[in-house]
């Protein structure tokens, strides 16, 4: 078995050298060392241990109430105690305060030892932000300290029985009796829909205040607490699943449950994209994390196991294989590119000057950052053989765990197909125009812009395309890996 061990100084360098959030008015290079050097030991001592073990037991559902697995509790309220769960949030609400991307960087090592339990935590950064731009003064004092302090976690209520990806099928209604909400309905897949770790669980719950012929135009965005909700949110049941054993999947009804509007009647999915986005460049993250630790095992037993012979005659370690080099090289340049793409984004969503091109990069990281966590685990299962495919080094619960990723927070086909249509033709082709400007400035390299030259022909074919939808894979893995080839280029000219 590989202990967890922080990539501390790979993401430092990708943070600074590659991405450039030195440049940041909220950098400090000095805090960021700092902070992800003491977030990684608490990780690797505290979060980490814990990961097999959630694993094998999983969650136990118990008279309507969700139980973690052993030392979840125990761990969360060491994490809440040290202030961590209000990392990003203002400083006015009890929080530190700190830049939304050094808020990424912790969220991939907390990933990378324990996705589970991260998936249960780090719902609190969206909700926080959703709050804050859409929330009352009122419901902003009320729940963003709490959140801050780890009294209370949250959830994103959306998909149902009959709405997944087409939230417009949303039937869950909201109604509006003597100036009080009430929600009722079924919502499913819902991450840490209950659990015994924190006080209160704040609800962000996608409902129907209009009628069904107005699809997401008649949605709005609702919160409801887990504790005023008494009796009147049941879990019907948890999910059993290929992985995050740990993280409990929910099955929940409400019925009449108290709820308060957050934001405008009808503009549910607008406030809900606010979570949403930094939803998915933290699945990003969870890719980039999946991608790392795949490596870290797959290069630690590479080292250590005989294989065959070398050309001296002599008993040969398995990573002098050229076979087993080509794979841990995938593998590296997985998680060193895919890290830095992630982290080139949430600088560009930071500084907040080209939203046209946050809108670009937010669907291409997401797809391409959770293929790679799955490749690469796929990849360490097959370097370790018949050890990968047992649990023994934890590499198969990589890809179990990882498997979700291009799944979650829009299914990776929905993000190719954004990236071929809105990032094609919205603002007038402004995404894709930013995009290529990046490419630039990212590197000169002469093999990335001949990608980039096949790339802008294929931008005028799929524009042009009568149903670009047909087109939206080619474009979405051609765009990935030209940005993917780009970044390379420029880790490499900086090593």
């Amino acid at each position: 078995m590989h202990s967890f061990i922080a990539p501390v100084d790979d993401i430092l360098f990708s943070l600074t050298n590659i991405a450039c959030a030195n440049e940041l008015e909220s950098w400090n290079n000095e805090l960021a060392q700092d902070i992800l050097r003491h977030f990684a030991a608490f990780a690797e001592q505290e979060i980490a241990p814990l990961n097999e073990k959630g694993d094998r037991y999983g969650c136990i559902l118990k008279n309507g109430r969700v139980l973690m697995p052993e030392g979840y509790t125990d761990t969360y309220a060491k994490l809440a105690a040290d202030g961590w769960q209000g990392l990003t949030a203002p400083e006015q609400f009890g929080g530190m305060g700190i830049s939304p991307v050094l808020g990424g960087a912790v969220s991939e090592i907390f990933s990378g030892a324990n996705h589970a339990m991260q998936m249960v935590c780090n719902l609190v950064p969206g909700a926080m932000s959703t709050l804050l731009r859409f929330g009352t003064d009122t419901q902003q004092r009320t729940w963003v300290p709490k959140l801050a302090a780890g009294e209370a976690l949250s959830t994103m209520c959306l998909t149902e029985p009959g709405a997944g990806s087409d939230l417009s099928r949303i039937q869950t209604r909201a109604e509006n009796l003597d100036n009080r909400w009430s929600i009722s309905g079924e919502k499913i897949f819902i991450s840490g829909g209950d659990q015994d770790m924190s006080k209160d669980i704040l609800h962000l719950v996608l409902a129907r205040t209009g009628s069904s012929d107005e699809g997401i135009k008649g949605l709005s965005l609702f919160l409801c607490s887990k504790l005023e909700a008494g009796n009147t949110i049941s879990i019907d049941r948890i999910e059993s699943k290929l992985g995050l054993h740990a993280s409990p999947t929910c099955h929940m009804t409400f019925n009449e449950t108290p709820a308060e509007m957050i934001g405008n009647e009808g503009g549910g999915l607008h406030a809900m994209f606010t979570i949403m986005n930094h939803a998915r460049i933290d699945v990003a993250l969870q890719g980039v994390a999946h991608a790392a630790r795949a490596h870290a095992i797959a290069l630690a037993y590479a080292r250590e196991r005989k294989q065959g012979k070398n050309s001296t005659g002599q008993d040969a370690f398995l990573v002098e294989h050229a076979d087993v080099q080509r794979m841990l090289n995938e593998q590296h340049k997985l998680s060193v590119g895919a890290r830095a793409m992630a982290h080139i984004t949430l600088v560009e969503l930071e500084k907040g000057d080209r939203p046209e091109l946050a809108e670009f990069l937010t669907p291409l990281c997401k797809f391409f950052c959770t293929e790679a966590g799955i490749r690469s685990a796929d990849l360490g299962i097959q370097i370790l053989g018949g050890y990968g495919y047992l649990d023994e080094y934890q590499i198969s619960q990589i890809w179990r765990d990882a498997r979700i990723t291009s799944i979650y927070e829009g299914a990776n086909g929905i993000h190719y197909l954004a990236l071929a249509t809105r990032g094609l033709t919205a603002y007038g082709g402004a995404p894709a125009r930013a995009f290529d400007a990046l490419v630039g400035e990212v590197t000169n390299d002469e093999h990335v812009m001949d990608m980039r030259s096949h790339w802008r022909e294929l931008c005028s074919r799929v524009s042009g395309a009568e149903h670009p939808a047909a087109h939206a894979y080619e474009f979405a893995q051609t765009s990935g890996q030209l940005f993917f080839n780009a970044v390379l280029a420029k880790i490499e000219s900086n090593t």
